[in-house]
């Protein structure tokens, strides 16, 4: 036992966090939460990186991603690891909801960690969503484009919803500020006090048995 352990009791704290009992059918299935939330933590680092150079303006934003790729030390391998990390995120969420459902952990006593859970989707989806806008290119601006006129299907709010998702009536400069913000800060937020409840529902009720 180290001098730092014998007076802080640390390995005790890890024990305690590390000792729950787990069910004997558990699988690599139950696992896709996991790898998701790993997914999370590499998105949130090279996210922070990345927002060293990146500038969130109508003039500059295509700029800053080419010298972000061309220009920055290891730049493009961190937007590549950002990108991916994106994509694969939402992949095993997506899979994890699956297998959750699969397994009727949805059910009581656990209803609400699946309300969470859904809602966790969404927010990802939401991050993925937002995040294609930010290199402001031609495909991200389009696609935008294409993607806020959705909103304007909603009966009798659409077009006031468009303005508000669009911060005006049109993809610009003022788009690309409100998505940066979502995508950087708002959603990331809300991500991190889900998870932060999800776990701790996951901790108090443990792990679903049923197959």
């Amino acid at each position: 036992m180290s001098a730092i352990d014998k007076r802080f009791k640390l390995s005790a704290l890890h024990r305690r966090i590390l000792k729950k009992p787990i069910p004997d059918n558990i699988g690599y299935g139950y696992c896709l939460g996991g790898m998701a939330f790993t997914f999370f933590l590499i998105l949130a680092a090279t996210g922070l990186m990345l927002t060293l150079y990146y500038v969130p303006s109508e003039a500059e934003a295509y700029k800053s991603v080419q010298k972000i790729t061309e220009d920055v030390p290891l730049g493009w391998l961190v937007r590549s690891m950002h990108k991916w990390s994106a994509s694969l995120f939402i992949i095993f969420i997506l899979l994890h909801t699956l297998r959750v459902f699969a397994a009727k952990a949805y059910r009581a006593p656990r209803e609400l960690n699946w309300i969470i859970g859904v809602k966790l989707l969404a927010l990802s989806m939401g991050s993925g969503f937002t995040g294609y806008l930010l290199p402001w290119d031609q495909k991200a601006y389009w696609a935008t484009e294409v993607g806020t006129s959705m909103a304007g299907t909603v009966p009798f709010i659409g077009e006031y919803l468009v303005q508000f998702i669009r911060g005006g009536r049109e993809v610009g400069g003022e788009t690309l500020i409100r998505f940066y913000s979502a995508h950087a800060f708002i959603i990331p937020l809300c991500i991190v006090a889900l998870l932060w409840m999800h776990f701790h529902i996951v901790r108090r009720q443990g792990i679903s048995k049923r197959l």
